[in-house]
C-alpha cells in the first residue's frame, strides 16, 4: 500500500500540469526545487539586459537631442557671427559715426608702424 502511495506521488510530482501551474503546485516540484538558484539567476540576469537595454535606449535619446541642440546652436553662431562681420565693416561703421553726429573722422592718411631701435 505505501509503495502504491509513493508511486502516485512520484507520478504525480513529475508531471506538470495546467493544474499544477495554475494551482502553484508547481513550486513545489522537485525539479524546482533543486534548480531554484539556477531559475534565480536566470531572472536576475534577465533584469539586469533589460535594464541595460532601456538604459542605452534613453542614452541614445539624449544623444540625439544633444546632436540637435548643437546644431541649433551652430547655426546661431554662424548668424551672430556674419552680423558682426556686416556691422563691423568700415563703410557701416562710417555710416554710423555720420548718423550719431560725432566729431569722429575717417582718417585721411593711413596709418604708420613705429618700430623699435635693436641695440
Amino acid at each position: 500500500m505505501e509503495e502504491q502511495e509513493n508511486k502516485n506521488k512520484k507520478q504525480s510530482s513529475s508531471h506538470i500540469t495546467l493544474k499544477s501551474i495554475l494551482g502553484g503546485d508547481i513550486l513545489a516540484h522537485d525539479f524546482l526545487k533543486r534548480q531554484a538558484t539556477l531559475l534565480i539567476l536566470i531572472v536576475f540576469l534577465t533584469i539586469i539586459y533589460i535594464d541595460n537595454r532601456y538604459a542605452s535606449q534613453q542614452e541614445l535619446i539624449e544623444i540625439d537631442r544633444l546632436k540637435k541642440e548643437l546644431t541649433d546652436i551652430k547655426y546661431d553662431a554662424l548668424t551672430i557671427s556674419s552680423e558682426l562681420t556686416e556691422r563691423s565693416r568700415q563703410s557701416k561703421i562710417e555710416e554710423y559715426i555720420a548718423n550719431e553726429g560725432t566729431p569722429l573722422q575717417t582718417a585721411a592718411t593711413p596709418p604708420y608702424l613705429i618700430k623699435k631701435e635693436k641695440k
